[in-house]
């Protein structure tokens, strides 16, 4: 079989590959341009590639770019793919996108159409040792780096109320109701957000979760001094959190 052959048949469809991972598999940039010539593959931007004529959604994108950088899926993303909101693979419209401080996009991701709206932030809410809580998710022929629920919900919070509403947020908090304790009681000890943490344990009290009273709040660092969630809300004296008046404090 030849080289381009049984890269055609390995690659995953609806996906991009890269000139670094095509270079792990024997293919270097000679190859590629031979094959591009020929109408077998054809260039999404410098260094990454699609099969001739293939439609790549965001997920085909993601699963490219964790092959150049340390990225994944999370926030209300990863929770809408676990079935937690509104929308369910490949509906979802807005892509929440992560990576450590200081990584820029790759150009070819930027300048394409991944037919979503996409949020690329570098908070740096946990710690880089933080890799057991993103899980893999599976598209057909390939998978990406997503949050698992207990840490996707703390990403999601972070966007309360500028790009993320309070009431969807309560709505969410209320489906997940089998969250394990000991993990968010890692990620709430490690989360360098007060704001996330304090909102956090808010709608987990008002949910009445079962998790919700394994949790150590002793152990849980959440800052001193108030934060206005909300404007015109009302004032939760033991989060020291500003909140719609229709949850009362």
């Amino acid at each position: 079989m030849t080289k381009i052959n049984q890269l055609i048949r390995q690659w995953p469809k609806g996906s991009i590959l890269t000139l670094s991972y095509l270079k792990t598999v024997g293919i270097d940039r000679g190859l590629v341009q031979r094959y591009i010539k020929s109408g077998w593959i054809e260039s999404v931007g410098y260094g990454a590639y699609k099969l001739a004529g293939d439609r790549v959604s965001w997920q085909g994108a993601v699963y490219g770019l964790q092959q150049q950088m340390n990225v994944h899926a999370g926030a209300k993303t990863a929770l809408e793919l676990k079935g937690f909101g509104h929308y369910l693979g490949s509906s979802i419209n807005m892509l929440f996108l992560f990576a450590p401080p200081r990584q820029p996009l790759p150009r070819w991701f930027e300048q394409n159409n991944w037919f979503v709206n996409v949020l690329y932030t570098r908070a740096g809410l946990f710690g880089k040792n933080e890799l057991h809580s993103i899980t893999e998710h599976s598209f057909n022929d390939f998978s990406i780096p997503i949050s698992i629920p207990e840490r996707a919900i703390l990403e999601m919070l972070y966007f309360v109320p500028s790009l993320q509403g309070f009431d969807e947020a309560m709505k969410i908090m209320e489906m997940l109701t089998s969250l394990r304790p000991e993990l968010v009681q890692h990620l709430l000890e490690v989360c360098k957000s007060i704001k996330v943490k304090r909102l956090f344990l808010y709608m987990a009290e008002k949910q009445n979760h079962f998790w919700f009273e394994q949790l150590n709040q002793d152990k849980i660092d959440l800052g001193r001094g108030k934060r206005s969630i909300v404007k015109n809300g009302v004032f939760n004296k033991k989060y020291q959190i500003t909140v719609p008046k229709e949850y009362g404090a």
